[in-house]
């Protein structure tokens, strides 16, 4: 159910930088206490920390905890920071993702190239950070809520439009975020029998250092056609999937009149071009509008296709 966050607590993964930086300086700025966890933090992220961290106020405040989300032992250790620093986690934000990197892509297999992944590792390192860590921490965010004292608690999940598309250049992660939105639909019931909201935002082409730190996949936005997202304008609708009931169709639009799209748990908004709408489980059309997808995806898979001749994934 919908919860007001000033005077909340919320955990945050993958906070320090892009769009859950930008959550946390939204749930901040309303009075809402924020620990983000990551395996560091940017220098806009540790200024913010820094600024926050030893306030006096009762809420608002912010406290770093670094956090390698593929080791369960210290997303536990995750939540105890929390909890001994505001009490239990009101909200929870799942948002550290990869987006098929060398080190963990299905095009690099493991003991080739740059890859990370240990051909006897037994595991795919963007498949542990993808879907292994959001689904430990919902479990963990369950577990203390259910606890705790009664009262309205949010799991909010990044998903992407590539959870509704098939991708020939990154198929490892176009499979982790369906995985996602999958999973998030499964959790639907919670909302109306315990009070637990579990829902996903699902931005299109967004200005992160996912993009804007990676060539390759930078060279696949044709701005001539496609349009970015601000981290800012998709916090917002994050923001309305844990204070609202009802969200418009535009970002920003807060008519009450135009508040069309239903917010309940299992809900998957997708965020693109400045429009927000409800991915359906069924005959859903797909990511529309400009910026939903990158335009010249097409220009990586002639470079991955290129690789693909004898020899290819010998370590």
């Amino acid at each position: 159910m919908a919860q007001q966050v000033h005077g909340k607590t919320a955990i945050i993964t993958g906070a320090g930088s892009g769009l859950n930086f930008a959550l946390a300086k939204t749930l901040l700025g309303k009075g809402c206490n924020v620990v983000l966890a990551d395996l560091a933090l940017r220098p806009e992220a540790q200024e913010f920390v820094d600024s926050h961290e030893k306030s006096s106020a009762s809420y608002g405040r912010a406290i770093f905890k670094e956090t390698d989300v593929t080791s369960w032992k210290q997303l536990d250790e995750l939540f105890d920071t929390a909890e001994k620093e505001f009490g239990i986690a009101d909200i929870v934000v799942a948002g550290a993702g990869v987006f098929e990197p060398d080190f963990s892509s299905f095009w690099v297999p493991p003991g080739t190239g740059k890859s990370r992944d240990a051909p006897d590792g037994d595991r795919y390192a963007q498949i542990d950070i993808n879907v292994v860590h959001p689904i430990r921490v919902t479990q963990l965010a369950i577990t203390r809520a259910l606890n705790s004292e009664p009262s309205p608690k949010t799991v909010l999940i990044v998903s992407s439009t590539n959870g509704q598309q098939a991708s020939f250049s990154t198929p490892v992660y176009s499979a982790t975020k369906h995985a996602i939105n999958g999973f998030v639909r499964s959790l639907a019931k919670l909302e109306p029998e315990y009070g637990i909201r579990v829902a996903a935002v699902a931005p299109g082409i967004m200005r992160t250092p996912m993009y804007l730190e990676n060539p390759d996949k930078l060279a696949s936005i044709d701005m001539r056609k496609d349009s970015w997202l601000e981290p800012e304008e998709v916090a917002e609708v994050m923001l309305g999937l844990i204070e609202r009931n009802a969200i418009g169709s535009r970002i920003g639009d807060y008519d009450s009149n135009k508040q069309t799209i239903t917010i309940t748990g299992g809900t998957i908004l997708e965020v693109a071009g400045g429009e927000i709408r409800a991915v359906a489980p069924y005959n859903d059309p797909g990511p529309t509008g400009p910026g939903a997808l990158a335009s010249n995806i097409g220009s990586l898979e002639g470079e991955i296709k290129d690789t693909l001749k004898a020899g290819w994934g010998i370590p």
